[in-house]
């Protein structure tokens, strides 16, 4: 007498849920996931964008942001540290995610989903270099962006809208910065960040006001302009600061 083939964990979970889906249940379990990497980049008072030149298709020779698949045995945030190193060799960078973009045609291939990653690092302190299936890597200016590939505009654009909610909220500037600035450069790093002027008086006010800089009693030296009085963080401040929460407010 034969043995009765025991039911799959497949078989029962489609059975019980038969009369609920449209598809088979397998059929669920049949589309990719990406990650994908806004890392931006404090450099000339400017914030920079860093892209690759795709070497493969589809999209190939097209900018893009680094991005790859997600592994099946690889949990996501795992998988943006592993792609940013494939493609650019930059680690060690703190990612923040953003937003799982979903359309159904936005890879010609089959159905991906990403989810996008972002980080603002000081460029004088990576050197990108493209490898993997990365032809080149750039830096470029978010003003000045070229057409990117897939729906990556839109995952930059919600990268530097999360950027500059946060901003307002958290003290910005520890690795950004060099340990000893004046607060005209804290100002351009603020203005690049946020997109838009201060007057530097309130902005100066403000700053000071949070008590979250120390006074170095020293001037710039060997500039070609009026120095400026130099200022460091002050690291314990800022973590009170950070745990309390803040509104950046001019």
């Amino acid at each position: 007498m034969k043995e009765k083939k025991s039911d799959t964990i497949e078989d029962v979970i489609g059975h019980q849920f038969s009369a609920y889906y449209k598809i088979a249940i397998e059929k669920f379990f049949q589309f990719a996931m990406s990650v994908d990497c806004v890392i931006l980049g404090y450099h000339e008072n400017g914030i920079k964008l860093l892209v690759i030149e795709r070497g493969a298709e589809p999209h190939l020779g097209k900018m893009a942001l680094p991005g790859d698949l997600v592994y099946p045995n690889e949990d996501v945030n795992s998988s943006a540290v592993r792609v940013l190193k494939d493609l650019t060799g930059i680690r060690n960078v703190d990612m923040i995610q953003t937003k799982c973009y979903g359309k159904v045609d936005r890879h010609p291939i089959g159905r991906v989903a990403t989810i996008g990653y972002y980080a603002l690092i000081n460029v004088d302190k990576y050197r990108p270099l493209a490898n993997s299936w990365a032809d080149n890597v750039y830096w470029v200016d978010v003003k000045d962006l070229p057409e990117l590939a897939f729906d990556h505009r839109s995952i930059v654009d919600d990268a530097l809208e999360t950027l500059r909610e946060r901003v307002r909220h958290q003290p910005l500037g520890f690795h950004l910065l060099p340990m000893k600035f004046t607060l005209g450069e804290m100002q351009a790093l603020y203005e690049a960040v946020l997109d838009e002027k201060f007057d530097k008086a309130n902005f100066r006010k403000r700053i000071l006001s949070m008590g979250l800089l120390k006074d170095l009693n020293e001037l710039q030296s060997d500039v070609p302009h009026r120095p400026g009085r130099l200022f460091s963080f002050d690291e314990e401040a800022y973590k009170r600061l950070l745990a309390k929460g803040f509104s950046f407010g001019l």
